[in-house]
């Protein structure tokens, strides 16, 4: 039996995201199968990133073993049934800038969870199999039964993979900055507009930014990506394509008439930011397991812990800290999104467009908040003196804002009870 959700996942680990791929890799295989984890920068640098997916698969094979000597259920059946490829995208945004380190998820993007347990650590030949002049060691480690290493950039992995599958059969979870789909979409936009479903965590709408006032991390982290990206989603994607600027490498235009437009979800600040694991929760959870000898829980307690340290750190110790859960809200979301419960802003789809020029709105996601009426495109497709398209019905992005989810409350627990039983 066919999963209901075949998915591919754009990553840059990070703590919140090694729980989203945590989840997906426990989930049904009836439910979800993860085709493919697409590594890029962000959260720290391109090699941490993708040192920390290894590892997260070495982790698994530890923690597999060990639930068999228990007599446990063996758990993380997608994880079983299936067998991901690994692929690595580039080390930086589109327009050549290194992304300087923000340190919430500490500088290895996990807290020091390498240093404080090496032997669920991949050794230092993790990295051969993944480099094009690289020889691919003779025996490989007992986890690489759970993924395949490509040497193929990621871009090109996700258009071979689009390619070869029948179209809306596979969509698309963006948990970093969106560069990896940037560069696959300039490539071969036809093929990339074969997702199903792209889900982004991405931006603030109407909420405050979280490394600026007004941008989100993953947003801010490349713009630019994000509104070539968001310009497939229009009917005219030249209308919103951010200018090229000046001694900056660029991408080329889309062409003028593509087949189709793309199907974009977004998951933004307003609705990730409630989702919280809380402290006290999280540790009445792993405890036990971590007693048991669970080399999961005492991995994931390590890095857990660390980012609950630099919240209090941020934000004091007068109420329990709690971590918004926004990478692992696309996974809920591609599992769960069918229901009811998820529902899109009044108005969807949005024309929300991304500021990629401005000094101090870098990665804002921009929205007319005017009040006026747009072209209905039956009396009018454009509205006169509206240069910009903001009330164009050819013009402007068509973005689908979710706003609502089954229960800020209910996520957590349904989190971990997958994740550890």
């Amino acid at each position: 039996m066919a999963p209901k959700r075949r998915i591919i996942i754009d990553t840059d680990p990070g703590g919140d995201d090694t729980m989203a791929m945590l989840l997906a890799l426990a989930s049904s295989p009836e439910d979800l199968e993860v085709v493919m984890i697409s590594v890029t920068y962000g959260n720290v640098p391109l090699d941490a990133c993708v040192r920390n997916v290894v590892a997260l698969f070495k982790v698994l094979g530890h923690e597999i073993e060990w639930r068999k000597a228990q007599g446990k259920p063996l758990g993380f059946e997608a994880l079983r049934t299936y067998k991901p490829i690994v692929a690595l995208g580039p080390e930086h945004s589109l327009e050549d800038e290194i992304l300087m380190a923000d340190n919430f998820h500490g500088a290895d993007g996990l807290h020091g969870v390498h240093d404080a347990h090496p032997h669920l650590s991949p050794d230092e030949t993790w990295r051969s199999v993944f480099k094009q002049d690289g020889p691919t060691p003779t025996e490989l480690p007992s986890y690489h039964q759970y993924f395949t290493p490509s040497k193929e950039p990621a871009h090109r992995e996700i258009l071979r993979i689009l390619k070869e599958e029948p179209a809306d059969t596979i969509s698309i979870c963006a948990m970093g900055p969106l560069t990896n789909l940037a560069l696959a979409a300039s490539e071969d936009p036809e093929t990339f507009l074969k997702v199903k479903e792209i889900a982004v965590m991405g931006g603030a709408v109407e909420v405050e930014g979280n490394v600026t006032p007004v941008a989100e991390f993953n947003t801010f982290a490349d713009a630019v990506a994000t509104a070539r990206v968001f310009a497939l989603t229009s009917p005219t994607p030249s209308s919103t394509m951010p200018p090229v600027p000046a001694g900056k490498s660029t991408l080329p235009a889309y062409p003028e008439n593509l087949s189709r437009q793309l199907s974009l979800s977004l998951l933004p600040l307003d609705i990730t930011t409630p989702h919280l694991l809380n402290l006290d929760q999280f540790q009445q959870t792993v405890r036990p397991h971590i007693e048991a000898g669970s080399p999961l829980a005492t991995w994931v307690n390590t890095f857990m812990g660390g980012i609950f340290k630099q919240i209090i750190s941020m934000i004091g110790d007068a109420e329990e800290p709690g971590l918004s859960l926004h990478d692992p809200l696309t996974i809920w979301y591609m599992l769960t999104g069918e229901g009811p419960e998820w529902k899109l802003a009044k108005g969807a789809p949005e024309d929300i467009r991304v500021e990629t020029a401005g000094q101090w709105t870098h990665g804002m996601h921009v929205m007319d908040r005017r009040g006026r009426v747009r072209a209905d495109g039956k009396a009018r497709e454009e509205i006169q003196g509206d240069e910009d398209g903001w009330l164009s019905f050819k013009r402007g992005n068509r973005i689908n804002r979710l706003v609502s989810s089954p229960g800020y409350d209910v996520f957590a627990p349904y989190l971990m009870a997958k994740i550890f039983g």
